[in-house]
């Protein structure tokens, strides 16, 4: 990889995590945010999204978006988990779209909106180990439990 492809890949990936940190820390730091709206509006698997948003599970539902989105991004910005980060936020990203999906219209297109370009970014960086890039992970792949532990390598990236 050329010093321009990793600087792009860098930029790309802080880029990417900043926009996940942001919208997760203002919904963390905001007490009365609920995803339970949206969720109750769903077009596609509306019984599906509605018991995410039932009173016994929108606690959980609320902790674990708002949370997720945060940890994402601080895992895409740091270059850490970002394997095993980048799996989880492509399962967030599908459950956006397809809450919010009136196929063949999307809530920003036709088949294919901004949370399915989300998710291929998030895969690719899955793909090519991009916390590997000027990211923690290198540091995190020669601690000695990694060399104790050869599989954690793979989670790591």
């Amino acid at each position: 990889m050329t010093k321009f492809e990793k600087i792009s890949l860098f930029l790309l990936r802080v880029g990417l995590g900043w926009f996940f940190f942001y919208a997760g820390i203002t919904k963390v730091l905001d007490p009365s945010w609920s995803a339970a709206g949206y969720l109750q509006n769903a077009k596609t698997f509306s019984g599906f999204f509605a018991w995410f948003a039932s009173p016994g599970i929108l606690p959980v539902t609320n902790f674990l978006n708002e949370w997720g989105l945060t940890i994402l991004g601080a895992s895409l910005i740091l270059g850490i988990f970002v394997r095993f980060s980048s799996g989880l936020g492509i399962i967030l990203m599908l459950l956006y779209y397809f809450s919010g999906a009136e196929f063949p219209f999307v809530e920003h297109g036709f088949l294919v909106d901004d949370h399915i370009i989300y998710a291929l970014i998030l895969l690719y960086f899955a793909a090519i180990r991009a916390g590997r890039v000027y990211g923690l992970e290198n540091w995190c792949s020669n601690l000695p439990i990694c060399s104790r532990f050869p599989k954690l390598r793979n989670w790591l990236g």
